[in-house]
C-alpha cells in the first residue's frame, strides 16, 4: 500500500508557479540541507543519528524502530529518510533568515507539525516549524504569531512553545481527528497550556466559518500580541477533495487566511503541510504563492499549467475520474454555509479573559 504522502505535492505547486510565469529564478532558492547542529536545537542528537542509520541501512533494529517511532505507525524509512525532512528543514531555517530582507517568505515543503525532539510523529521526522521559530528568536525576534491551519492538531509545535511568553501558537483543526489531543474543549483544546490556543471545528467545517473564525477569533488574538514575526502553516487537508478529513473547505478560504495575514507583521513566512489530493494541494499551494505576490488568478489555467495537472496521477478513488475543474483552474467554487454555534462556542472560549 502506498504512503499517502506518495504523491507529487511541493513538485506540483512549483511546476504550476512556473508554467503561470508566476516564479522568476530570482525568486527562487534551493532548499539546504540542515546541519546536525542546526537539527539539534531542537531534536535528540540520538535521534538525529537514528534517522542517518536509517537511511544510510534502509532498516533498523526492532529496539530503534520502537524508540524513535521509525519503520511504524505510519512513519516508514525510505530512501531519503534523513535528506528529505532534513532538506526541508534547512528551507524553513532559510526562510527565517530570509524574512529579515523579503518580509514574505514561502517554503510550501515545510509544516511537518507534529515532530518530536526524540521520535518521529505523524509522517513528520523532523519539526520544521520549531525550527524556523527558533532561529527567528535567535535573530531578535520578539514576538512569534503561530498559526496552524492544518486539519490535524499541530500538537508538535504548540508543545515545544506553549510556555514561552514570546510565542503565541493558535491551531484550527478538525475536532476528534489524529492525533486526539487538542482536539475537543477541555483536552488541551480551547485553552491550552501557556500561549498555546486551540480551535477544534467539525465536520463539514466551511469557508464562511473560516471567514468568522478569522475576523472574530485570529485577528484580534494577532492584534493584541503585536506580533513581529507571522508564521503560517497552511496545510491543505481540510479541503473538501483531501481523503484525510471530513472538512468541507474550498481553496479560496486558505487564500483569504494568507491574504489576511500580508502586512500585518515586518514577517511572514508560509509553509505547506498536510495534503494528500496532488490536484487540490497543488493548486491550493500554487494560489498561496499567487496570493503573496498579489498576481490575479485566472479563471483558467494557461495551457502549460493544465499539462502540470493533466501530468498527474492518484492511487486513490478520487483520482480516477478527476473533474474537469481540476486540471483547467486554480480556484474551487466557494463553499459558504451558515456559521455553526460550535463554531461561535469555541471562538468564546477562546477569546475567554
Amino acid at each position: 500500500m502506498r504512503h499517502p504522502l506518495a504523491i507529487p505535492r511541493v513538485s506540483t505547486c512549483i511546476d504550476l508557479c512556473r508554467a503561470m510565469g508566476w516564479l522568476p529564478e530570482r525568486q527562487y532558492h534551493d532548499s539546504p540541507l540542515a546541519t546536525d547542529a542546526q537539527l539539534a536545537r531542537f531534536h535528540d542528537p540520538a535521534y538525529i543519528a537514528a534517522l542517518r542509520r536509517a537511511e544510510a541501512r534502509q532498516t533498523l533494529t526492532d529496539e530503534e524502530k520502537e524508540k524513535f517511532n521509525l519503520g511504524r505507525n505510519g512513519n516508514p524509512i525510505f530512501p531519503e529518510v534523513f535528506r528529505r525532512p532534513a532538506t526541508a528543514s534547512g528551507g524553513s531555517i532559510l526562510a527565517a533568515h530570509l524574512s529579515g530582507e523579503a518580509g514574505v517568505v514561502y517554503n510550501p515543503a515545510g509544516g511537518t507539525h507534529h515532530g518530536r525532539p526524540g521520535y518521529a510523529s505523524g509522517f513528520c521526522f523532523f519539526n520544521d516549524p520549531a525550527l524556523c521559530i527558533l532561529e527567528l528568536l535567535d535573530q531578535g525576534a520578539e514576538r512569534v504569531f503561530y498559526l496552524d491551519v492544518d486539519a490535524h492538531h499541530g500538537d508538535g509545535v504548540q508543545d515545544a512553545f506553549h510556555d514561552r511568553d514570546e510565542v503565541m501558537t493558535l491551531s484550527i483543526h478538525e475536532g476528534g481527528r489524529w492525533p486526539m489531543n487538542g482536539s475537543g474543549l477541555g483536552e488541551l483544546g480551547d485553552r491550552a497550556a501557556g500561549m498555546a490556543r486551540n480551535l477544534p471545528v467539525p465536520a463539514d467545517f466551511n469557508d464562511s466559518e473560516m471567514d468568522y473564525i478569522m475576523e472574530a477569533c485570529v485577528l484580534p488574538l494577532l492584534e493584541k500580541f503585536e506580533a513581529d514575526s507571522i508564521l503560517l502553516q497552511c496545510g491543505a487537508d481540510g479541503l473538501a477533495e483531501d481523503p484525510m478529513s471530513r472538512l468541507g473547505l474550498s481553496n479560496g478560504a486558505l487564500w483569504r487566511v494568507v491574504s489576511r495575514l500580508k502586512g500585518l507583521a515586518p514577517r511572514l513566512i508560509v509553509l505547506g503541510g498536510g495534503g494528500y489530493n496532488p490536484w487540490s494541494v497543488g493548486r491550493c499551494w500554487a494560489g498561496v504563492w499567487a496570493v503573496l505576490n498579489g498576481f490575479d488568478i485566472p479563471d483558467r489555467l494557461s495551457d502549460e499549467a493544465e499539462k502540470v495537472l493533466r501530468a498527474l496521477s492518484w492511487r486513490h478513488s478520487k483520482g480516477r475520474n478527476p473533474p474537469d475543474h481540476w486540471m483547467t483552474t486554480l480556484l474551487d467554487p466557494a463553499r459558504s454555509g451558515p456559521v455553526r454555534s460550535e463554531i461561535r462556542h469555541i471562538v468564546s472560549e477562546v477569546l475567554r479573559p
